[in-house]
């Protein structure tokens, strides 16, 4: 198994970089997949077959999936219509001989028919591929990435999320759990992990371990569907689709449905996950970015 490639989607990202590095540390061969393969190079040289890939353009799917037999599997975040933007892609994929789908999916896909994964997995299970559902909860990193510019240039977290548990989780385990289902397809096969960190944890929370963190106060400003909709499209710029997902998953959070915790990173990866303040301590500088030459005369 390990002179056969393996396809990683969404190779830049938070969770695709991640698998890829796992994979490589592995040695694994290794066909990571972005928006261009000079964005691929750029974080990884010469150590993956760095291809551009794009589910909605079937000029890129030949490249992509020719002699793969295993893949990580991630919805881009703007593509909301799985059944027209991703699934013909994977039906292709399927057609060309790939056994093993290892779809980073979200916590509760099994019961919020709302959310795009949802489609995903249902077409998975039918597809006659192996597959392994990576649900993962609320990423740590969507406060340094999606929500970076609200803490960092405005002190506040706005996501409509009320007084509700999130179990947060950090994406370096997610992406170790997704590859350790790609390089053990066996132990994994069509199986459901739901990946979490150890504690469930609110957004005022969340504010007050930044605050510590941070050395300033950042608050959690609580606000309700439309002002998140209003916020989200005018000030962070998010397409329509990634509203509405974004609102659908803060959503569950808000009525008390996504504070369920999980030992898969102690079981699949031997180790306990880890915590939101290690994770803060870790970024520290993105919230916190060292002043400029200029700023300091």
């Amino acid at each position: 198994m390990a002179g056969e490639v393996i396809l990683v989607t969404g190779a830049t990202g938070n969770i695709g970089r991640v698998v890829v590095e796992q994979l490589l540390a592995a040695g694994q061969r290794v066909r990571a997949a972005g928006q261009t393969a000079e964005s691929v190079k750029r974080m990884f040289g010469q150590r993956v077959e760095a291809i551009a890939f794009d589910f909605t353009d079937e000029m890129t799917w030949p490249d992509a999936f020719h002699g793969v037999q295993r893949m990580f599997l991630m919805r881009p975040p703007h593509l909301g219509k799985p059944k027209k933007q991703i699934i013909p892609a994977l039906e292709y994929a399927r057609a060309r001989g790939v056994e093993q789908m290892v779809f980073l999916s979200i916590q509760g896909a099994e019961k919020n028919k709302v959310v795009p994964h949802a489609a995903i997995e249902a077409w998975l299970r039918t597809s006659g591929a192996a597959w392994t559902f990576v649900r993962a909860s609320f990423f740590h990193q969507n406060l340094s990435t999606t929500h970076l510019t609200d803490i960092r240039d405005r002190d506040e977290i706005m996501v409509p999320a009320g007084r509700g548990v999130t179990a947060f989780v950090d994406g370096e385990d997610v992406g170790a759990v997704a590859a350790a289902a790609l390089m053990n397809p066996a132990a994994h096969r069509n199986t459901a992990w739901t990946v979490t960190g150890n504690e469930a944890l609110t957004y005022e929370q969340i504010a007050r371990i930044l605050t510590v963190e941070l050395g300033r106060p950042i608050r959690y400003a609580r606000p309700g569907i439309f002002r998140y909709f209003w916020h989200a499209r005018r000030t962070l710029g998010m397409p329509w689709g990634m509203v509405f997902v974004t609102a659908a998953i803060y959503t569950t959070a808000r009525f008390g449905l996504a504070g369920e915790l999980t030992d898969t990173v102690q079981q699949v990866l031997g180790r306990p996950p880890i915590s939101f303040a290690d994770f803060t301590h870790r970024q520290h500088e993105i919230w916190n970015p060292a002043p400029t030459a200029n700023e300091t005369k």
